[in-house]
């Protein structure tokens, strides 16, 4: 009889994470079950506990390794050469818009998707959050200072307070287009980012 475990790149943790964020992404994290994702990543409940000491445990491990990635993600945006910041800020929020669709966004809108269920279940995934969206917000804080001193934006408040403003508008647009089931919001989005940046569209 053969084994239906078939992990990817034979990592056994980085599969299950794999199966479970792409479950979780779709129908939210309360609403699958355990053996949901053990079926799907086809390994034995002894493995899960190998590596996961709870459901909790698994959703702060998925949480993490998700913003490692975004984290990585955006760094090479913003690090394009032969852009300016500004046109590198603008190719991250078009990533944006093309990524988040409101039907399946196969684990790319994680942030989106848990970020108010996990806040009121767990304390340490709403940590896990709120350090994974810190990074993202400083980041896009950086690339502002360094878009004003090029000369390639202008902002009309501290480039913090601008990013954690733009970056809250993403995700409410985020959260309005799996609303009406469309991207209407983040064309909004978009262009209301270009004129806090004072940029022609």
């Amino acid at each position: 009889m053969t084994t239906a475990i078939q992990p990817h790149g034979n990592d056994v943790r980085e599969h299950i994470l794999d199966s479970g964020q792409r479950i979780i992404a779709g129908k939210g994290f309360s609403a699958v079950g355990l053996n949901e994702i053990l079926i799907d990543a086809g390994v034995p409940k002894g493995s899960f506990y190998h590596y996961f000491g709870s459901k909790e445990a698994f959703g702060v491990a998925m949480l993490e390794r998700y913003f490692a990635e975004y984290l990585a993600d955006l760094d090479n945006t913003l690090g394009q050469p032969g852009f300016t910041m500004a046109q590198r800020l603008l190719n991250y929020w078009q990533q944006w818009r093309d990524s988040q669709s409101f039907f399946d966004c196969q684990g790319k809108c994680l942030a989106v998707k848990l970020g108010a269920e996990v806040a009121d279940l767990s304390e340490n995934m709403r940590l896990t959050l709120k350090s994974g969206t810190s990074g993202i917000i400083s980041r896009l804080a950086r690339a502002l200072a360094v878009g004003m001193a090029e000369g390639s934006l202008r902002i009309d408040d501290e480039p913090d307070r601008v990013a954690e403003s733009l970056y809250q508008l993403w995700l409410g647009a985020s959260v309005m287009v799996k609303i009406v089931r469309n991207t209407q919001p983040f064309e909004s989005a978009l262009i209301l980012t270009q004129r806090n940046l004072h940029l022609v569209s």
